[in-house]
């Protein structure tokens, strides 16, 4: 069965920009998957450390018949070939590729939470998912203009 899912991409490491084109190249190619679209890139402060270069991110939608943690294995396996390092938890990186929706489903194992757990609290997720899926309800029924909404806000008090 062909699910729809939504993958945030991020990198702020060797040429940041050429390695979320590169991911999203390789994600064109993905079996059993079809890439529907793109944000455009964002460049992003830094989130949970915030001593490191700024990160270009984007989101894309996809329909797939991998079941999630074979998509997952498929994005890790990206991350590999693009070099990734995880030594410092959400510190700087090649390349991150995060499973954010994946159809209806709301999925907690070990490997993988989805939907994300953060993907509501992080505009460099938020900005770019709505740019692709501006009429999205979030599994737990939130709409996500509610969610820029909120962003909006808070950014016009500051």
């Amino acid at each position: 069965m062909t699910q729809t899912v939504y993958i945030g991409l991020g990198s702020n490491l060797n040429e940041p920009r050429q390695q979320v084109l590169q991911a999203i190249a390789k994600l064109k190619n993905l079996a059993r998957s079809t890439l529907m679209c793109t944000s455009s890139l964002y460049l992003t402060p830094p989130w949970g450390i915030e001593d490191q270069p700024p990160f270009i991110n984007a989101v894309i939608k996809m329909h797939t018949q991998l079941q999630p943690h074979a998509l997952l294995d498929e994005l890790l396996a990206i991350e590999v070939a693009q070099s990734r390092v995880r030594d410092i938890r959400y510190g700087p990186r090649t390349i991150d590729c995060d499973i954010l929706l994946y159809g209806e489903q709301q999925i907690t194992t070990e490997r993988l939470s989805v939907p994300h757990p953060y993907l509501d609290k992080r505009s460099f997720v938020v900005i770019p998912l709505y740019e692709i899926a501006p009429m999205l309800i979030l599994p737990s029924g939130i709409a996500l203009v509610e969610v820029v909404k909120q962003y909006q806000n808070e950014k016009s008090k500051n």
